[in-house]
């Protein structure tokens, strides 16, 4: 039995509707003020902000976004390879587990978008009844608890990751003989820094993005194809 690490990020998500964020076509290049829009201190600070961030997510792909081939070949992996699988993902979608993949195998790094949080009280709330409230009239709706402020269960810019969550990402990157950094453009710390973790205990690290990472010149493989093809064809040579 090998164990086998996937470092997921945005890329990974692109086929299922969903933009990236540095790519050519990427959010921030598109839309550099959107950023703002997923930014802490703006974000709760200013009514207007927290009022854009609630319909650009009601108006945004993520909401009807369904799995692709990275996700299904991933999930497919899991369960038929015999080998021990972690996925470590930059992303927010839940697509990972929406394709079947257990909840247990997956450690999101920054959180899910599938809820929200209440920066008050930590109550924590489902994304659907946010968006129905948003839907309904209430454009930045409030806890129902203690009337706090409502964020989305991620990690915003000018927020830390969860020290927990963080710790057993490398711990991760430490044990796994196989790393792959998929769909990621390397540039983010602290994730971008398993993918050195992970090389550095001796893990064969291989590279599958689109556009040259930091961490190219490391990997033992580096693979430029698209993703949706790119992953389940290099998922079968790790079986």
């Amino acid at each position: 039995m090998t164990m086998v690490a996937i470092l997921s990020g945005a890329g990974v998500s692109t086929d299922s509707g969903i933009p990236d964020y540095r790519g050519p076509k990427g959010l921030w290049r598109q839309d550099p003020e959107a950023e703002r829009l997923v930014t802490y201190g703006p974000y709760m600070a200013d009514p207007e902000i927290r009022r854009r961030s609630w319909r650009m997510r009601l108006d945004g792909p993520a909401l009807s976004a369904e799995p692709n081939a990275a996700h299904h070949a991933v999930a497919a992996y899991e369960r038929t390879s015999g080998n021990a699988l972690r996925v470590i993902t930059q992303n927010v979608d839940g697509l990972h587990q929406a394709a079947g993949l257990p909840e247990r195998k997956v450690l999101e790094l920054h959180g899910s978008a599938r809820s929200v949080v209440c920066t008050g009280c930590h109550a924590r709330s489902s994304m659907a009844e946010a968006l129905d409230r948003v839907r309904a009239g209430e454009p930045d709706p409030a806890c129902r608890a203690c009337g706090g402020i409502l964020k989305p269960a991620t990690v915003m810019f000018g927020q830390r990751l969860d020290p927990v969550v963080l710790g057993n990402a490398m711990s991760i990157a430490k044990a796994t003989e196989v790393f792959v950094a998929v769909g990621s453009s390397l540039q983010v710390q602290p994730a971008a820094s398993l993918a050195g973790i992970a090389a550095d205990h001796g893990a064969r690290l291989i590279i599958v993005n689109a556009e040259p990472t930091p961490y190219d010149p490391m990997a033992d493989e580096v693979v430029r194809e698209p993703i949706g093809t790119a992953l389940p064809a290099l998922l079968d040579r790790l079986r």
